[in-house]
C-alpha cells in the first residue's frame, strides 16, 4: 500500500482530496481522523501539517505527498518533486501598510520583515541587494505591522483579501507556488508500480480539466474547412446526419483556445454547436 501525505486542513487539503476523488479513488475522510485507507485502490492517506510533509516523505515515513512548492523550497526538499499538479496556485509576497509610501524594494533596506518563510525571503532579498532584519513567526503574520513587530511582512497570498482586511498592500512578488507531488527516493518496485497507476489517473484528470468536447453540425461542403480549424488527438470524428448533405463533427478543444476556435468554425458554417465537459481524457 502506498502512503500519501496531504495537508490536514485548508484549501490545499480540499484540492488534494478532490483530485484523489476525481481519480476514482474512494475513501472516508473525517476531521477527527489523521489517516484513512482507500477502499478501491492500494493507498493510505495521512493528514499532516504542511510544513511536516517534506520531512516525512524524505524520511520514507510517507511514500508520496502533495505539498505547496513554497513549503518544499523553504524546507530545501525540492529534489523530491515528481511533478507540479496545477492547482492551489498562490504567491509569496511582500506587503506593507496601506498608509506607507512605497517606491521600490530598496525601501526595505534596514527594515524589519515578519514571515513564516525566512529562507525564501532571504534568497529574494539577496538577489535584490537588500539587507533587512527577518523575524520568523509561525502564524498570524499579517498582524506584525499593527503591533510594531515589523514594518513589512512576507506571506502567502491567493486573492489578496486577507491583506486588504488587515490594512496592507502587496508590493513585491517573491515566489510563485502551486501544489506539487513529491516522492521518497527509496520506493520499492511494487510501490513504484502503484505510483505509476496513480499518475496515469492523475494525468487523465488533468488533461480533462484543460479540454472541452465539442459537437457541431456542418454542411458536407464545409467539413474540410472546419476540420482544419479543429485540433484533435488525431482528427475530428465525422458522422452523417439524417438530413442529407449535413454531418456532425466531434472534437476536443483546449480550453485556452476555446472561444477563438468557436468563432472561427461558426464563421466557417458550423451550426448547433454543443460544448460538453470531459470527466477523464486518456490518450
Amino acid at each position: 500500500m502506498l502512503r500519501l501525505a496531504i495537508q490536514k486542513s485548508g484549501r490545499l487539503s480540499e484540492d488534494s482530496l478532490n483530485l484523489i476523488r476525481e481519480c476514482g479513488i474512494s475513501f472516508i475522510s473525517s476531521s477527527l481522523k489523521l489517516k484513512t485507507e482507500c477502499t478501491n485502490f492500494p493507498l493510505e492517506i495521512l493528514f499532516l501539517r504542511d510544513d511536516d510533509i517534506p520531512g516525512y516523505v524524505a524520511d520514507g515515513v510517507a511514500d508520496i505527498g502533495i505539498v505547496g512548492e513554497n513549503v518544499l523550497v523553504e524546507e530545501g526538499k525540492q529534489e523530491l518533486t515528481v511533478e507540479k499538479l496545477g492547482f492551489s496556485k498562490c504567491r509569496l509576497s511582500l506587503a506593507v501598510p496601506k498608509s506607507v509610501e512605497y517606491n521600490s524594494i530598496q525601501d526595505l533596506n534596514g527594515k524589519n520583515i515578519a514571515t513564516s518563510y525566512p529562507n525564501l525571503l532571504q534568497a529574494y532579498l539577496q538577489e535584490q541587494g537588500v539587507q533587512a532584519h527577518i523575524h520568523t513567526i509561525s502564524g498570524s503574520v499579517e498582524i506584525a505591522p499593527s503591533i510594531g513587530l515589523a514594518e513589512a511582512i512576507c506571506d502567502i497570498v491567493s486573492s489578496g483579501s486577507t491583506l486588504i482586511s488587515n490594512g496592507l498592500k502587496e508590493v513585491e512578488r517573491v515566489f510563485k507556488s502551486e501544489a506539487a507531488l513529491i516522492a521518497t527516493k527509496d520506493l520499492s518496485q511494487e510501490k513504484r508500480e502503484i505510483l505509476e497507476k496513480l499518475l496515469f489517473r492523475i494525468h487523465a484528470v488533468q488533461r480533462a480539466r484543460k479540454a472541452k468536447y465539442i459537437l457541431l453540425n456542418a454542411p458536407n461542403d464545409k467539413i474540410e474547412e472546419i476540420s482544419d480549424l479543429l485540433p484533435s488527438v488525431k482528427a475530428p470524428t465525422v458522422l452523417p446526419l439524417a438530413e442529407e448533405g449535413w454531418s456532425s463533427l466531434h472534437s476536443v478543444v483546449n480550453e485556452d483556445d476555446f472561444w477563438e476556435i468557436i468563432e472561427k468554425i461558426k464563421d466557417a458554417g458550423a451550426q448547433g454547436i454543443l460544448v460538453v465537459p470531459i470527466e477523464k481524457m486518456i490518450i
